[in-house]
C-alpha cells in the first residue's frame, strides 16, 4: 500500500494567521537579511560552503559544483555537487540491497522510525524553516509552515503503519475464505520541485517509508545564465537528518537516498525499472513526459503539476474576509504555488467595490526579504521568473485588458522582486488561459454563477477552486 494522500496546507493557516496585522505594513519595502543569518542557519544544520549531492548510505556526489542563490539578495548560499549517472546506478544497487531489510521490519516498527525522524525535524523546525525562506525566497513564516507540513504528515505515517491491515473475503466456497494481505510496492522515485523543498519530499516520504518503501529523492539543478530552479541545500539538510535516525538504528542509510542532478537523472529514474513509482512534482510539460517514459516500462507514476485556479465573489459574500483571503491567495509565495489564485471572478453587482477594497489591499503588501517579520511578499526565485512576469504583464496589455495594480519588476534593490499585479481581463483572453508562475491575478466581471462556473472551467487547467457565498443552493450547485 503506497497512499499519497496528502492535506497540503493545513499548518498555513496556523503560520500565518498570527502574522495578518502586521503583514499590511505602511513601509512597504525591507531591507534584505545578513549573510551572518545564513551562516548560523548552514551551521546549525551541518551544510558547508561545499556540499555532496548524493547520498546512499555514504556521502559522495562528484558531478557538476553547483550555486544556490539567495533570491532576495543575489548571494551565494553554497554549492552542492550533482550526482553522475554511474552515482545514480550505485544509488539503485545500494537501494536494491536495502529494501528487503527495510519492507521485513514489521510495519509498527517502521513507524516507529518515522517517529524518530519528526522529532529530529522538530528540533531543527526553526533553522530549516529560515533556509527555505532563504534558499526558495518564501517568507519565513510559510518556511515554518512547510517543515510543519512534513511534522504532521509524519505524524499520519505513523498511525498509519498500525492500519496497514487486509480484509477477510467469504468465498463462495464452502469452508474457504480470501484474505487480503498489502505488501510494499518497492523503490519510490520522489522528483521534486523548488517552490515547496521539504514539505514535497515529506508528504511523498512519509507515507512511503511507513509503507515499506525505501525512498530516492531527486532534486533538480540545472544552473545556466539565468539561474534555473534549484534548493539543493534544502534536500541536503533534510537527508542529513533523516540519515542521522537510521545511522542511530543501525539502518541502511540507502533507505533514504539522495541524488541532486539535470534532467539526465531524472530522464534515467523514469525509465528505470528497479524504481517501482515516480512521484513527479512540476509543471504539466515535463509531467507528461515523465508520465509518458514511465508507462512505456508499465511503471507506476503520480503526478502534481500545474493550476490555473480562480475565486467566484458572490454579491452575497462576506467582503472583508474575502479580500484578505483574496490577497494571500494570490500574493502568498509570490504566486509561486501550484494552487495560488490566478483567476478572480467577481459578481458585478460588487465588483467595483470589491476591486477598490483589493487594490487598497495590494498596496499595503510588504515586499522583502522574506526572512524578516511582516513582509508578505518575498522576491521570484530566478530572475527568468521575473521575465516571465512582465512578459504576461505585456500581454495583458497587448491582449486588451489593464493593469489595476502593480506589474513592475523592482529594480531599486538586489534581488528578484516584483510587484503583485491585479490586472482587468477578458475572461477569453489568452493570457487568462495559461499558468504564470509569478503574483499575477486576473478580475472578471460575470453576471452570476453560472457564468462563473463556466468561465472557471473553461480552460485546461484544474487543481483548485474557491467560492465565497452565504447562499447553501449556490454552495450545491459549485459542487455539483
Amino acid at each position: 500500500m503506497l497512499n499519497m494522500l496528502r492535506p497540503q496546507f493545513a499548518s498555513y493557516g496556523r503560520a500565518m494567521a498570527g502574522m495578518r496585522p502586521s503583514v499590511l505594513a505602511t513601509r512597504r519595502y525591507s531591507s534584505s537579511a545578513s549573510a551572518g543569518i545564513a551562516r548560523r542557519v548552514l551551521q546549525e544544520l551541518g551544510l558547508k560552503d561545499e556540499n555532496p549531492g548524493v547520498y546512499n548510505g555514504r556521502w559522495t556526489g562528484s558531478g557538476q559544483l553547483v550555486e544556490s542563490v539567495n533570491p532576495a539578495t543575489g548571494e551565494v548560499l553554497g554549492r552542492v555537487s550533482a550526482g553522475t549517472m554511474s552515482e545514480l546506478d550505485e544509488t539503485l544497487k545500494a537501494m536494491e540491497a536495502a529494501k528487503h531489510q527495510w519492507r521485513e521490519m514489521p510495519a509498527p516498527q517502521r513507524g516507529e522510525i518515522v517517529r524518530q525522524m519528526r522529532e529530529a525535524l522538530a528540533a531543527k523546525k526553526e533553522p530549516l524553516g529560515r533556509l527555505v525562506a532563504l534558499e526558495m525566497g518564501k517568507i519565513y513564516q510559510e518556511g515554518l509552515g512547510e517543515v510543519q507540513e512534513y511534522i504532521d504528515i509524519a505524524d499520519y505515517a505513523v498511525g498509519l503503519s498500525r492500519m496497514l491491515n487486509g480484509k477477510v473475503i467469504p468465498s463462495e466456497r464452502p469452508g474457504h475464505f480470501m484474505m487480503e494481505q498489502w505488501n510494499p510496492l518497492g523503490i519510490v522515485g520522489v522528483i521534486s520541485a523548488f517552490n515547496f523543498p521539504v514539505a514535497v519530499y515529506g508528504w511523498n516520504s512519509a507515507i512511503g517509508l511507513a509503507c515499506g518503501n525505501p525512498i530516492l529523492w531527486q532534486v533538480a539543478m540545472l544552473p545556466n545564465a539565468k539561474g534555473a530552479p534549484t534548493t539543493n541545500l534544502c534536500s541536503v539538510a533534510v537527508t542529513k537528518i533523516l540519515a542521522d535516525v537510521l545511522e542511530k538504528n543501525k539502518l541502511p542509510g540507502a533507505i533514504c537516498s539522495l541524488v541532486a542532478g539535470g534532467a539526465d537523472i531524472g530522464e534515467a529514474m523514469a525509465k528505470d525499472s528497479r524504481i517501482d513509482l515516480i512521484s513527479f512534482t512540476g509543471s504539466t510539460p515535463v509531467g507528461r513526459r515523465v508520465a509518458l517514459t514511465v508507462q512505456e516500462r508499465f511503471g507506476r507514476v503520480l503526478l502534481e503539476l500545474g493550476g490555473n485556479n480562480a475565486i467566484i465573489v458572490m454579491d452575497d459574500a462576506d467582503i472583508e474576509l474575502a479580500v484578505r483571503a483574496v490577497l494571500f491567495a494570490a500574493v502568498g509565495t509570490a504566486g509561486q504555488r501550484c494552487t495560488t489564485t490566478r483567476r478572480l471572478f467577481l459578481h458585478e453587482k460588487i465588483h467595483d467595490p470589491f476591486v477598490e477594497r483589493l487594490t487598497k489591499a495590494y498596496g499595503q503588501v510588504r515586499i522583502g526579504d522574506p526572512t524578516e517579520a511582516g513582509v508578505l511578499c518575498g522576491p521570484l526565485h530566478t530572475t527568468a521568473a521575473v521575465e516571465r512576469y512582465l512578459e504576461g504583464i505585456a500581454d495583458v496589455k497587448a491582449q486588451g485588458g489593464s493593469i489595476l495594480y502593480g506589474g513592475r519588476a523592482l529594480a531599486d534593490r538586489p534581488g528578484n522582486f516584483v510587484e503583485p499585479a491585479l490586472t482587468s481581463v477578458q475572461p477569453d483572453a489568452a493570457v487568462v488561459q495559461r499558468e504564470i508562475f509569478a503574483p499575477i491575478l486576473h478580475t472578471i466581471r460575470v453576471g452570476s454563477l453560472e457564468e462563473a462556473i463556466q468561465f472557471n472551467n473553461a480552460v485546461g487547467q484544474g487543481l483548485s477552486s474557491s467560492l465565497f457565498t452565504r447562499n447553501p443552493e449556490h454552495i450545491f450547485k459549485w459542487t455539483g
